[in-house]
């Protein structure tokens, strides 16, 4: 008999050039990371891709040269299921069900959120970067095993 093993999916968003250790330790052992946007600047990047392959969207605040080859959405395989990534929820101009995307992944709003819509799910993990207002500081990790996703948002103790 063959055990299949979970896949780790990292997510993480809105760091605004800030990777905090506790946003780090909260990732490692991720088997891939999704960054959904508003970077900051590829120092972010090259620390996230030391860790595990890394799929990153641009956001907002992501400009200039270093952030001109990021992509505006991306389609991410984790563990046989594909997740639509993108960094506004309100730019989303499909129909993830229909589209056959098991999850979407986004950020910009800084609110941590998890919420299932037609069988998709959808997450916001929050924003890892500077406090923002009473926000929580956070990172979201989601567990694939099979058809099944297990999303987790993990508050960082900052």
């Amino acid at each position: 008999m063959t055990s299949r093993r979970n896949t780790i999916v990292g997510v993480i968003s809105d760091t605004h050039a800030i990777l905090r250790p506790e946003a780090v330790a909260a990732l490692r052992g991720s088997d891939l990371i999704v960054h959904a946007g508003d970077v900051g600047k590829p120092e972010v990047i090259e620390q996230l891709r030391r860790m595990a392959a890394t799929f990153i969207v641009r956001g907002n605040v992501d400009t200039g040269s270093w952030a001109a080859a990021l992509p505006m959405t991306e389609r991410v395989e984790a563990g046989g299921l594909s997740f639509f990534v993108l960094h506004e929820i309100a730019q989303l101009d499909l129909d993830p069900a229909a589209a056959g995307y098991a999850a979407v992944v986004f950020g910009h709003s800084h609110m941590p959120a998890i919420e299932t819509r037609d069988g998709v799910l959808f997450l916001n993990p929050g924003s890892a970067g500077p406090r923002r207002f009473k926000l929580p500081v956070t990172v979201a990790l989601i567990t694939v095993s099979g058809k099944r996703l297990r999303p987790e948002i993990v508050t960082l103790q900052v």
